[in-house]
């Protein structure tokens, strides 16, 4: 987990529950120690079988941001990930959230 940032796993997981998602990641910066107080926290995203948020992706980033202590969120899917850094960030992702 990353040692910048200080996270409720509780408000987490009720969070993902909330809004169906499946596995919640850190990935990025956040897990760097070049992290600075103006850097956005990195999140990948996968949304249980059949679950498309559509427009409610924003509003999830919003409200995962207020779970982060503020900071900007940059929410990522696997499959929106840069093709040049898709294989380093699914390896290196540390989880903050996987469903049972």
């Amino acid at each position: 987990m990353s040692p910048h940032l200080v996270i409720d796993r509780g408000a987490v997981r009720a969070f993902c529950q909330r809004h169906r998602i499946a596995r919640l990641a850190l990935f990025g910066s956040a897990l760097r120690d070049d992290f600075g107080p103006d850097s956005d926290v990195d999140v990948l995203v996968e949304f249980q079988p059949g679950h498309v948020p559509g427009l409610n992706f924003v509003s999830i980033e919003r409200e995962l941001s207020g779970l982060l202590q503020g900071r900007r969120v940059d929410l990522v899917t696997p499959k929106f990930l840069n093709m040049r850094i898709r294989e380093q960030v699914l390896r290196e992702a540390e989880p903050l959230y996987v469903a049972a």
